[in-house]
């Protein structure tokens, strides 16, 4: 009877093995597949009602499917669920996706379900109970979150460290299913914030961020193996455990300084000064003085810069930029220059956090210039980043370095987008305020574009100008003898008040050379033909 038997299932098997490999066989010959076809209901609920484990597993797969093609399935609910006590793992799979997709729908039915996804709680598989876990807490009906909770606390004790990380991360879906529950998951969280595996305590920190980011207290005792275990985190714990790090750093390390003492003595040998000369005087600086803990957590965040993952990248950079000192700060700059040759959407949140680094330390950027070179395919908020990196760093590179940087901004005042070219004017501008040895072929390039044919360009370039005069009028006084000139020829209603503005402000810090009467004679002849703008700047010159 045993050999019989045996018999019976290799034939069984080998059926199995010859229909899949037939369908397999089938489906590389065809060049042309067939479109999916739906099986009639009453098929596929007999194959839903089937003793054969395959068979159920087809019937299933065509259910999942038509589900996924917005497909009403609803009719099957009743003998798909009843499958959910099948011991075959893959049959289980099936059923909780269907049951989660449609539990909302029919929570009377759902309902029914529950029992048997409790007992798979206490399955000898952790995969199984795991799953078991994720399926109740993901099913959205308030009446079974006193359920759901007593499945967290189980699974919290659980041997498995995978059945722990799913309690941690049903602790979220529970709180959002009823959040008077809180109470609960909070003694649940304390647990797994100190579980010893560290894929569970990730798990633990996004679930605290979620549920209750404001209760730092409970950090306190976990502060330490937090940090430990930052390294072997998978990437979404890293995320998750820095920025809980850096907010508890905000709290509970207030910044500290120390002043040092700093000795200026002008002579070299001691017995030089005598008594009567007054002592040398001592300059006092401060220094940041970092809390061993916080230095503790800046320390394992190193090796997290060279992380896969641009996300974790940018945590730590911002946790450098808040909490660090200057050194921390120089060692994020290399990797977040890096995440440049990222997508655009990776590039454009590092451009924000360089130019928030290019503010404490530029002179560390001087090297990666030509890191900051716009491409054609950037978009105009990355070009405008780029361009405001390079003001920042102008005023400390090098003469090379300056001049590709100015002949750049030029290059790109041409350009076919409008924005791309005001802003390009802009940072002209900045660069001439930043360095007063390059103001002057500052103010070359941005009176060059003074009579261009685009009114924009125009404008924008002589706001820039009038902010340059403002600075220094007296040097400037041919400057506003020349837009006058120009007056004639320029179009632009903005433009036009601009100049007469610099030449009413202006024109008479030079007495011999005072041109003011001259052009509002000229102007007053065309007061009736020109823009409103104008219009006031001329009354306001007059007045002046």
């Amino acid at each position: 009877m045993e050999s019989i038997s045996r018999i019976s299932s290799m034939l069984e098997t080998a059926r199995d093995l010859t229909l899949e490999a037939a369908q397999s066989a089938g489906a590389a010959r065809s060049l042309n597949p067939r479109p999916l076809r739906d099986l009639p209901f009453l098929q596929v609920k007999k194959l839903l009602d089937s003793r054969n484990d395959r068979e159920i597993l087809e019937g299933l797969r065509k259910v999942i499917t038509m589900m996924y093609r917005s497909k009403p399935c609803l009719p099957y609910f009743s003998s798909v669920v009843k499958n959910v006590a099948s011991p075959n793992i893959e049959i289980k799979k099936l059923v909780y996706i269907y049951l989660l997709h449609y539990a909302e729908s029919e929570p009377d039915l759902a309902l029914l379900s529950i029992n048997t996804i409790q007992k798979s709680l206490s399955d000898q598989s952790p995969q199984v109970r795991a799953m078991a876990l994720r399926v109740m807490s993901g099913i959205r009906v308030p009446v079974i979150s006193q359920i759901v909770s007593l499945a967290i606390k189980k699974g919290c004790g659980d041997m498995s460290p995978y059945v722990r990380k799913a309690a941690a991360l049903a602790i979220i879906k529970c709180y959002r299913l009823d959040p008077n529950t809180l109470p609960q998951l909070l003694d649940y969280l304390t647990i797994l914030l100190g579980d010893k595996q560290y894929y569970v305590v990730g798990s633990a920190v996004t679930a605290f961020l979620e549920v209750c980011p404001e209760r730092v207290d409970l950090i306190h005792k976990h502060y330490r193996a937090l940090v430990r275990k930052l390294v072997d985190m998978d990437e979404w714990g890293q995320l998750a455990t820095v920025r809980l790090m850096l907010v508890y750093a905000r709290r509970c390390f207030p910044k500290k300084t120390r002043r040092v003492r700093k000795s200026n003595t002008e002579s070299f040998y001691e017995d030089e000064a005598s008594e009567d000369e007054a002592p040398a005087e001592e300059e006092e600086a401060e220094e940041d003085v970092l809390d061993p803990d916080l230095e503790l957590f800046l320390k394992a965040c190193k090796s997290l810069l060279q992380n896969r993952n641009s996300a974790v990248i940018v945590a730590v950079a911002r946790c450098y930029l808040e909490l660090g000192t200057p050194e921390y700060i120089d060692s994020a700059i290399g990797p977040l220059v890096a995440l440049l040759r990222s997508p655009q959407d990776i590039q454009q949140v590092a451009l924000y956090n360089i130019v928030s680094a290019c503010m404490v330390r530029p002179e560390q950027f001087v090297r990666y210039a030509n890191h900051f070179l716009v491409h054609a395919t950037d978009t105009f908020d990355i070009a405008r980043l780029k361009f405001e990196v390079w003001t920042l760093i102008y005023s400390h590179c090098e003469p090379h370095i300056r001049d590709m940087i100015l002949n750049e901004l030029e290059h790109f005042t041409r350009a076919l987008d409008p924005d791309i070219v005001q802003e390009s004017v802009r940072s002209i501008g900045r660069c001439a305020q930043t360095d007063s040895k390059a103001s002057a072929r500052c103010l070359r390039l941005l009176l060059k574009q003074v009579s261009s044919q685009d009114g924009n360009l125009a404008a924008e370039s002589l706001t820039v100008i009038r902010h340059l005069i403002q600075q220094d009028p007296a040097a400037h006084t041919k400057t506003v003898i020349r837009l006058a000139k120009n007056l004639d020829t320029i179009p632009n209603p903005e433009a036009r008040a601009t100049i007469i503005w610099l030449v009413g402000e202006f024109a008479g810090v030079d007495s011999e050379n005072n041109i003011a009467p001259d052009v509002l004679r000229i102007l007053t002849k065309g007061f009736a033909s020109e823009s409103e703008p104008a219009k006031l700047q001329i009354v306001l010159l007059a007045a002046k």
